[in-house]
């Protein structure tokens, strides 16, 4: 996947429609500017016809110097909510129609013709006022696939910067993703987004899927919050392109993925989840006795992902009962103590025993191993 990419982060617009999720003005002005030191090329926030204050937010970040990320709005399809978006100043706006016939026939009540219709004027609209212009058939794999292709290939033609393929009741798998941004590449010129929501379980993997098939643009969220079980995360989705091509998300400021996590969580009132890709309290750390032992000696051993390129760091846990004598030996090293082999095996035994009731602190540990050494002088 040697190629380049955009991470369209939606946290301000999808992430608030999680069922938890409220931001101030101030929260949306702090998770902008982090994002923005982060490095993401988009920010989406919420539609300014959805209240007075998300207008008003709307504008007030639109002002700010935002460097090489463009602020982008999120509306339906028509006049009235892209003048109001244009009026707020933003760089982009992503419109969108539900093309699926469950949409089509419970939502809009539109045809393929009629959609095609109304999209004409607003696209027209935006690009004389030189805004960037993506259109999203809603809903996606529920569509057809002719009348996907249709669609896009209509709006390409209109002169739209890019396509979105909206996975909008998170039903794909990484298989379905393929197929269908396949054919969308092969239909259509211009760009191509890609949101996938995470009800089944495939969020992360299928926006991969999605730039391996010819994607150009993926929508994250911080902690993948958004409506029913959100979309993918961005912290999930920076640990797979990591993983397979380091170089590909070298221009982000790695370190601050954990920072953007836990001022999130913070605002939310909830935790990190604690098997959250790369930012959770327990992303590095090891336990098992064979994990500890290899690890110790070449980290790689256990870890595809370097912590320090994240700014984290490993956690080697020795106090229970699944600990081996080279991780306490470790531990005892650290501390400046010279135990010999065999009583650092008698300490493991000693330590497994214990902590078989439950678990040791550190310093417990520490008291331990350091008991042994008064005992041995």
């Amino acid at each position: 996947m040697t190629r380049q990419f955009a991470i369209v982060d939606t946290t301000l617009r999808e992430g608030e429609q999680w069922a938890n999720a409220h931001f101030s003005s101030a929260d949306r002005l702090a998770i902008a500017n982090l994002l923005v030191q982060f490095g993401v090329e988009y920010i989406e926030m919420t539609s300014p016809c959805a209240s007075p204050q998300s207008a008003a937010d709307l504008r007030s970040i639109a002002a700010l110097p935002l460097g090489n990320t463009k602020l982008l709005t999120h509306t339906r399809c028509n006049l009235e909510d892209v003048q109001l978006a244009a009026e707020c100043g933003v760089a982009g706006v992503n419109i969108l129609f539900g093309t699926s016939p469950y949409l089509r026939q419970w939502s809009h009540g539109r045809s393929i013709e009629a959609i095609l219709a109304e999209v004409g004027p607003v696209v027209r609209f935006l690009q004389e006022r030189q805004i960037e212009v993506r259109f999203s058939c809603e809903d996606s794999f529920r569509t057809p696939l002719p009348d996907l292709l249709r669609v896009y290939q209509a709006v390409d033609l209109l002169g739209v910067q890019r396509v979105g393929i909206a996975d909008t009741v998170g039903i794909a798998t990484p298989r379905d993703v393929e197929r269908v941004v396949g054919a969308v590449r092969n239909a259509v010129r211009c760009d191509i987004e890609f949101h996938g929501h995470n009800d089944g379980g495939c969020a992360i993997a299928n926006a991969y899927a999605a730039l391996e098939a010819g994607a150009t643009h993926i929508d994250t969220t911080i902690l993948g919050i958004g409506e029913r079980n959100g979309i993918a995360a961005l912290s999930g989705l920076i640990a797979r392109l990591y993983l397979s091509e380091p170089e590909s998300v070298a221009g982000y400021a790695l370190p601050m993925l954990a920072q953007l996590d836990h001022t999130v969580a913070a605002i939310l009132g909830i935790q990190v989840p604690f098997n959250a890709c790369i930012t959770s309290e327990t992303a590095f750390a090891h336990k098992a006795g064979l994990h500890t032992k290899a690890v110790l000696a070449n980290p790689s051993t256990y870890e595809a992902i370097d912590p320090n390129a994240f700014g984290r760091e490993r956690n080697v846990l020795i106090g229970h009962r699944l600990t081996g004598r080279h991780a306490l030996q470790s531990r005892a090293n650290a501390l400046g103590l010279e135990l010999s082999d065999s009583t650092i095996v008698a300490l493991a035994a000693q330590l497994k025993a214990a902590a078989d009731d439950q678990p040791l602190t550190l310093d417990e540990v520490d008291a331990l191993l350091r008991s042994s050494t008064l005992q041995a002088a």
